[in-house]
């Protein structure tokens, strides 16, 4: 079985999607991103025993610019914790100060070799930070140590856990910025992060990040038509706006889901073997504007069948990270589906698809495009 690589550095192998009927789901909301300023957002939890707050941010307002005729920019920013003893990342909260425009943001740990890489890239590209669709543009394993999606506030780890940090590490902080919304053209962000650091004298136990892709196999819906409505075209479309590894990520998932074979339909799933014994602590799901429902199961259709998480009516500006009622225990050899359901029909009712000429939808980096994805914060049993 091959190893799938996503945007983000899937950790897991991958089989058998398939296709089933569309589940009835809410409506979506009539404005995504609505809601979620920097100034609604609540105060942090207090502080626990050996925890302190570290405030980063932009040093200066970034305006973003979608690259390739597309309306999206995934920009990477380089910022320093300033930690210089062995640390844990045990809580965060993003601060989008322009929630308007951005659609997620990601951040990536990097090592003391990885992070004067980092700054090199940094100098060398004008401007504030770098492009860098789906990944933080820097060479080797990066960990995924925080994020943030539309409905999250601050995430808080469990006791007792949290990301290790070793001295002199630095984050890549990816924003990718949304330029669908009439106006956002000029608009400016600095966003910044709240993090939630202990010291390594705390006995915590370190926690990652472990990614489950499916794919996207939505058809065009009933009456509508236009050249994007052909897949390969589409594929293409991608490729164009987001680079060829980009256009290739579909091809990649499909080969590793269901053996090469395209089944088109609402609602797409694939199972993944795990690899290593974890015990699974906070889940969240990710897709676009398009996105009804995702679930994500372990062992499905065997003895002691668990479900992870659950979103039969998916909302975009509800993409928390969310803490398990009761951890669950994986071992290698059990599966992982990951289950998502999307309608094409939702680009009649949202006013920044409306515009946009129909397409086959596949995984691809823009908010026009769609994703299925989930997110599981995982530690060693």
């Amino acid at each position: 079985m091959k190893r799938i690589l996503l945007p983000a550095a899937a950790l897991l192998l991958l089989a058998a999607c398939g296709s089933t009927e569309t589940p009835a789901a809410a409506p979506p909301p009539s404005n995504p991103h609505a809601g979620h300023s920097l100034a609604s957002a609540p105060p942090p939890t207090a502080l626990r025993g050996g925890e302190r707050f570290v405030d980063l941010a932009l040093p200066q307002p970034y305006t973003p610019q979608a690259p390739n005729g597309g309306t999206d920019d995934y920009r990477c920013f380089l910022v320093d914790p300033g930690l210089t003893t062995a640390s844990y990342l045990t809580g965060s909260q993003f601060q989008p100060q322009n929630a308007a425009i951005v659609h997620h943001a990601i951040f990536y740990r990097l090592d003391p070799q990885q992070a004067r890489q980092a700054t090199e890239v940094d100098d060398e590209t004008p401007g504030e930070g770098w492009t860098c669709f789906g990944d933080s543009g820097v060479e080797g394993q990066t960990a995924w140590v925080a994020h943030w999606a539309p409905g999250a506030g601050e995430t808080l780890l469990p006791d007792g856990f949290g990301f290790a940090m070793p001295p002199g590490s630095k984050l890549v902080m990816q924003v990718h910025y949304n330029l669908l919304e009439t106006g956002s053209a000029g608009q400016t962000d600095q966003s910044g992060i709240k993090l939630r650091v202990a010291g390594a004298t705390a006995p915590l136990k370190p926690l990652n990040t472990a990614l489950f892709p499916a794919p996207i196999e939505l058809p065009c819906a009933a009456g509508e038509a236009g050249p994007l409505c052909d897949r390969d075209a589409a594929i293409a479309d991608v490729g164009k706006r987001f680079g060829a590894d980009a256009g290739e990520q579909e091809a990649r998932l499909i080969q590793g889901c269901s053996a090469g074979k395209v089944t088109a339909g609402d609602t797409q799933h694939c199972d993944q073997p795990v690899e290593e014994n974890a015990t699974v602590y906070m889940a969240a799901g990710h897709m676009h504007l398009l996105g009804r429902a995702i679930k994500i199961e372990l062992n499905p259709g065997r003895p002691g069948a668990q479900t992870i998480l659950d979103v039969p009516q998916y909302n975009f500006d509800n993409q928390a990270l969310v803490p398990l009622p009761k951890p669950i225990t994986v071992k290698a050899g059990d599966t992982v589906r990951v289950t998502c359901t999307h309608d094409a029909k939702l680009r009649k009712l949202l006013p920044q698809l409306q515009k946009l000429p129909p397409r086959y939808v596949v995984w691809g980096e823009g908010t026009s495009d769609e994703m299925c994805l989930a997110i599981l914060v995982v530690a060693a049993p």
